[in-house]
């Protein structure tokens, strides 16, 4: 009998690379393939996680690679290729110079895993989704991006530590761009249900100093990727965009159907056709499955759709550069 195991291929084998071919190899995800275009180093890598695996428990199969026919086979291909962010540099500042990289990676893609589910970590995040989506032609729900997991970690982290409660049991869903104009629901933050805001409210005693508080949390958690890169000095957050992607990556491997929050295109939901945008989705194998569409308030609707046209105005920059 024949038992079919996922093949996982990760292009890029730099920080966040590693760290998620770790936790494929620990969460047993299936055959894993570091490939990146330095030699020696995806096969370095490959080897240091291969050589844990009587510790971590995991038997899974890893390799890492400079030959992009590795794609052969592929059902789910992640992409962190790309120039990192530095300290004063915006996600859209990298736009021209990953534009050319992902462009090239999505060729590679194309030609040899045609049947893959393609999930893009680079940034600037909607428009390389978006750039991933045109070169390969591939249907849109198995090309997505991830950054809303990551936001929406960062969300309930921050929640989690003003209110002393563990971050597992806090559900903070971010919609929108992944950059500044990102819109954390601030509505539907909740700790095991209960409304975060009523939570502020009964530990200050106060709605304005509740609110203040929130305001503060949201603007760190738009400021959060900036902070890492300035106390980091070289480089750009890796731990939690990898395990965030790996969230991803279970959920499609295992036909889940869990419903996160995902750069995924849209059809008309939220009154937005044809741009690829921060929205929850359900992830099963088919990929983003189906957009989960809900009513937001005139407030939260015009937060949306002001990050809406900030992604309008990338991915503008994108065509006027003949990218």
């Amino acid at each position: 009998m024949s038992i079919s195991v996922p093949k996982v291929v990760l292009i890029g084998g730099g920080q966040i690379g590693g760290v998620l071919a770790q936790l494929c190899a620990i969460e047993r995800i299936g055959e894993v393939v570091l490939y990146d275009i330095k030699e020696g180093m995806p096969q370095g890598k490959a080897l240091d996680i291969a050589e844990a695996s009587r510790v971590d428990g995991s038997d899974v199969r890893i390799s890492g690679t400079n030959d992009p026919i590795c794609l052969v086979g592929a059902d789910i291909v992640v992409v962190t290729s790309g120039m990192p962010r530095k300290d004063g540099m915006s996600r859209d500042d990298l736009l021209t110079v990953n534009a050319k990289i992902i462009s090239e990676v999505a060729e590679n893609i194309k030609q040899y895993a045609p049947n893959s589910i393609v999930i893009v970590i680079s940034n600037p995040l909607d428009a390389m989704v978006t750039l991933m989506q045109r070169v390969t032609g591939f249907p849109a729900n198995r090309v997505i991006g991830q950054a809303g997991v990551l936001d929406s970690s960062r969300f309930a982290t921050f929640i989690a530590w003003e209110l002393g409660v563990s971050a597992k049991d806090i559900n903070a869903p971010v919609l929108g761009g992944h950059g500044d104009t990102m819109v954390p629901l601030v509505r539907y933050a909740n700790v095991a249900g209960i409304p975060v805001m009523e939570q502020l409210l009964r530990k200050y005693g106060s709605a304005e100093k509740a609110k203040d508080v929130m305001d503060k949390i949201v603007q760190r958690v738009r400021d959060a990727g900036s902070e890492v890169v300035k106390l980091l000095k070289t480089g750009s957050a890796f731990y939690s965009p990898a395990t965030s992607a790996m969230s991803m990556i279970k959920a499609i491997v295992r036909d889940s159907k869990r419903v996160l929050s995902v750069c995924a295109k849209l059809n008309g939901e939220f009154g937005v056709k044809d741009y690829y945008i921060g929205v929850l989705a359900k992830l099963g194998r088919q990929g983003a499955e189906q957009v989960v569409e809900f009513d937001l308030t005139k407030e939260e609707k015009a937060m949306f759709d002001k990050s809406v046209e900030a992604v309008k105005t990338l991915v503008g920059d994108m065509d006027r550069l003949g990218i």
